[in-house]
């Protein structure tokens, strides 16, 4: 097997996002009345090649973001929270060409969730099979989840998911998880957080890849105990970041969350969790 890292462009957020000083409604006070920005951050999604087809996890964002009217004006994190650098031939798309693979190839697709730097590519995609927390769709869908920054309204009109069922199978400290492969070399495992059905996927191996989606945005704010502004449970992530630093204890492994811009290189040089800086990304 082989995991690629595809960047589907950057976007800018702020620092109180990323490591919260409180929570609930004041952590996303703090969001909106945080002053300053987070340096340019990757929007990654990841290509699994593997002998039974290839899988992607998450879609990525799309160049529509610069489309006036794509993001609701009215909704106060897109006014006041995010900035997008997205170009066309840094989508989904164009990118798993360049990588010769074609849209056939594509066996599955794992949405970590559906926030829009997550969601956005999903055009791209048809043919596949897109697995989701029947949960995470739930949340987003209708007016609540506008109200949560969803963008059901801009997901393709053919999607039709299937839903992730979490079976009584454990993997380290995870007590379920859904395999995606004949061999259970790929699976599904809870990781809620970043949002209540939030999922992320393993790869087995030597060293073992973890896909993390939005777990925490970095591999140091996991280290440093830190949890997001975004999530409505600290607790729960929390939960989810000792099982991660436990499965970490039992086997060597790569984390690899969507914003990091750390992970391609951790990738790369199959660099164990703990063991890689930060370093900035340029626009």
């Amino acid at each position: 097997m082989r995991v690629h890292p595809i960047r589907t462009g950057l976007v800018r957020i702020r620092p109180h996002q990323m490591a919260a000083r409180r929570s609930g409604v004041g952590a996303m006070a703090d969001i909106l009345l945080d002053a300053e920005w987070s340096d340019w951050l990757p929007i990654y999604a990841w290509a699994i090649e593997h002998d039974e087809g290839v899988i992607l996890v998450d879609a990525g964002e799309t160049a529509r973001v610069h489309e006036r009217g794509y993001h609701p004006r009215w909704h106060p994190f897109y006014r006041r929270a995010a900035r997008f650098s997205v170009h066309p031939e840094e989508e989904l798309g164009p990118q798993l060409r360049a990588l010769g693979i074609g849209t056939r190839d594509v066996r599955q697709t794992v949405v970590t969730h559906l926030h829009t730097d997550h969601a956005g590519g999903l055009a791209h995609v048809t043919g596949s099979r897109v697995w989701i927390s029947p949960g995470e769709l739930a949340q987003a869908n209708g007016l609540f989840g506008r109200a949560l920054g969803y963008l059901p309204h801009r997901w393709p009109k053919w999607l039709e998911p299937e839903a992730i069922r979490f079976e009584a199978r454990s993997v380290g400290p995870f007590a379920t998880s859904m395999p995606l492969t004949r061999r259970g070399d790929v699976v599904v495992v809870p990781t809620p957080g970043h949002t209540p059905n939030h999922v992320s996927v393993l790869v087995m191996g030597e060293p073992s890849v973890l896909l993390a989606g939005d777990t925490s945005y970095s591999e140091s704010l996991l280290l440093a105990g830190e949890v997001d502004g975004v999530g409505p449970d600290p607790a729960i992530t929390r939960d989810t970041h000792a099982r991660i630093l436990g499965l970490a204890k039992e086997r060597p492994l790569v984390y690899l969350p969507s914003h990091d811009p750390g992970s391609a290189e951790r990738l790369r040089t199959s660099k164990v969790l703990g063991a890689g800086p930060l370093s900035p990304v340029k626009n």
